[in-house]
């Protein structure tokens, strides 16, 4: 009797444990499938324009106008043309940083086309230490390829960055790149008669 109670236990046991562990397979099926789902239907990107702000994790961002030309105002003069966009950049984090270069990337930018500088409009200074929690309008350029016919108009993917306690490969904290998290359409202007006159 209590052989045959012992095997009843036992199967009993052995069917829990089996349907216990198809529920756990099942589940993570289920969240699988679900995050393939969400990474093959991404959300619509937000679409701003020239005074729009944009949170984008570290920074928020505000652009004003773009110009095209060698003699812009806020930054140094130049031999060569460059396009050139207006920001205020407010800086979120706890320290100080420099100009996020990987911020704005054109899209179908010309062959040839380096990341940007920013420059303090204020002094046309390198921007290389914004302070936590105060606007500063900074200019971004990028150096246009000779030959590459000037922009009328332009998009921009506006880039995030996400702040990690411990990051993966050396588990210290940090601020690391991100998604899109919008694009950004400007018409562009010539340059600013004041700064030709110079």
């Amino acid at each position: 009797m209590s052989g045959r109670f012992s095997i009843g236990a036992l199967r009993k046991q052995a069917v829990a444990f089996i349907i216990a562990g198809l529920g756990a397979a099942l589940a993570v099926l289920l969240s699988l499938a679900s995050a393939l789902y969400e990474a093959s239907q991404p959300k619509d990107l937000a679409q701003v324009a020239a005074g729009q702000a944009v949170d984008t994790g570290r920074w928020m961002v505000v652009a004003h106008r773009a110009e095209f030309g060698k003699y812009m105002k806020g930054t140094p003069a130049s031999q060569q043309d460059r396009l050139a966009v207006e920001l205020d950049l407010t800086n979120r984090s706890a320290t100080t940083s420099a100009g996020p270069t990987r911020l704005l990337e054109l899209v179908s930018p010309p062959a040839g086309l380096q990341r940007p500088i920013f420059y303090l409009a204020r002094d046309s200074a390198i921007a290389f230490g914004l302070h936590p929690d105060m606007p500063e309008r900074v200019i971004a350029v990028w150096t246009w390829p000779p030959g590459a016919p000037p922009p009328q108009k332009v998009r921009f993917k506006v880039a995030s960055q996400v702040y990690k306690k411990r990051d993966n490969l050396y588990g210290a904290p940090g601020w690391f790149d991100g998604p899109t998290v919008a694009t950004l359409d400007l018409t562009v202007g010539g340059p600013d008669p004041a700064a030709v006159a110079k």
